[in-house]
């Protein structure tokens, strides 16, 4: 899927081999700016090596030596300016020939205006955000701001779109739409039973019997994880807390799904590290609340397990702040390795969202800075990691 992201991408990877060789110049072209590399032993014949133009679907900075590292196959950001001035909390999917990636933006998070954006890509570059959620209640004419969208595909082909709308985290409500023709249209919105949100900000999981299990949490009284279940369609459940707010203050789970059928939730917690809860019985049942090896500055995480049977896991390496922004993998969610690092640079690069895709590549979505989504590709079978000792990242 995408193929010119992968074309694109490998070029990519035999020029940043060439960066000693090369010296950066910005050219004007009459048919609009391009990113050009000029080799110095050509200058007089003016031999130009493209980089990147307006059609390109993935714009890298190969100077950047973050991009070299192993495994990193190409980024971008979704649009040159978003259509408005504060962006966040992205969500991404797989479609057909493609795919599908929303987030909340409008003045600013918690504003009224605050709606949930859509745009896609089926190999042509990212399609014009448009509004494909809001909060207005047109019977009392009133608007509540958006928050935290999540895009899930059934195996039954139905896109869904989670989402919350009210106040504040304490004061939402959750709500879901489908779309049967993969994000072009809509069907009406419906609103979640009283205490349930579904997925807060990442993807569920489909079990076998495709019951979705959706890691779900509550700020009304404290913060505290639930797991809600989804069946067929039409019946929500839930389980009771997953932590003591007296112990953890948690929120926000990413579930994991492994190979032996074991299922790890791993939370956004205020304790200084990430903190997770164990299931083998898919997902009726969980351990205690403990925290994890690995740090968290109150930022959402997510992550996935690969078709490999590894866990890859987005993350802000750190207890303060939202930089950097790193990868990590692990065979069992207990022992992580340390993979990349994709921003490390001051600045807020927060709230990843992480799929794979059916071509075996790795898409993660985060907030950059509030004023846009940038997307990364990773191909995780060049992935070069080294062990986290005591949760310090390796230099």
């Amino acid at each position: 899927m995408i193929q010119n992201i992968s074309t694109l991408a490998k070029n990519l990877t035999i020029l940043a081999a060439l960066v000693p060789l090369f010296v950066a110049h910005a050219l004007q072209i009459e048919d609009g700016p391009q990113e050009v590399l000029i080799a110095e032993d050509n200058k007089e014949k003016g031999e130009v090596i493209s980089v990147s133009d307006e059609s390109s679907t993935v714009d890298i900075n190969i100077t950047n030596p973050l991009d070299n590292q192993p495994g990193m196959y190409g980024s971008e950001m979704i649009t040159e300016k978003m259509p408005v001035a504060e962006v966040h909390a992205s969500t991404i999917e797989e479609i057909e020939g493609g795919l599908a990636m929303a987030w909340f933006g409008g003045t600013e998070e918690g504003a009224k205006d605050v709606v949930i954006w859509l745009s896609r890509n089926k190999g042509d570059g990212w399609s014009k955000p448009e509004t494909i959620a809001d909060g207005i209640n047109k019977s009392n004419r009133t608007q509540q701001p958006c928050w935290n969208p999540v895009l899930f595909k059934q195996s039954t082909g139905s896109l869904i779109l989670f989402y919350k709308v009210g106040p504040s985290p304490s004061r939402w409500w959750g709500m879901m739409q489908r779309s049967d023709d993969d994000g072009e249209t809509w069907k009406k919105p419906i609103r979640l039973p009283d205490g349930y949100v579904g997925p807060v900000k990442n993807k569920p999981i489909e079990l076998s019997n495709r019951m979705l299990l959706c890691g779900s949490s509550l700020e009304d009284s404290g913060w505290y994880v639930q797991i809600e279940r989804f069946v067929q369609n039409r019946y929500w459940s839930k389980t009771k807390a997953l932590n003591s707010t007296l112990d953890y203050a948690a929120i926000q789970p990413t579930l994991l799904q492994y190979p032996d059928g074991s299922i790890q939730a791993l939370c956004r917690s205020k304790s200084g590290r990430l903190t997770e809860s164990w299931s083998t019985n898919g997902g009726k049942k969980w351990s205690r609340m403990r925290r994890s090896q690995l740090p968290n500055p109150n930022a959402g995480a997510d992550g996935t397990v690969l078709a490999d049977g590894r866990a890859l896991l987005v993350y802000n390496h750190t207890r303060k702040g939202r930089s950097p922004l790193n990868v990590a993998v692990s065979t069992d969610g207990k022992e992580w390795e340390a993979a990349l690092v994709l921003e490390n640079q001051p600045g807020e690069y927060s709230y990843p969202a992480v799929i794979q895709t059916s071509d075996g590549n790795v898409h993660i979505t985060y907030t950059h800075n509030r004023t846009n989504i940038k997307h990364v590709v990773v191909d995780p079978s060049k992935l070069k990691t080294v062990p986290i000792t005591q949760g310090q990242w390796p230099q």
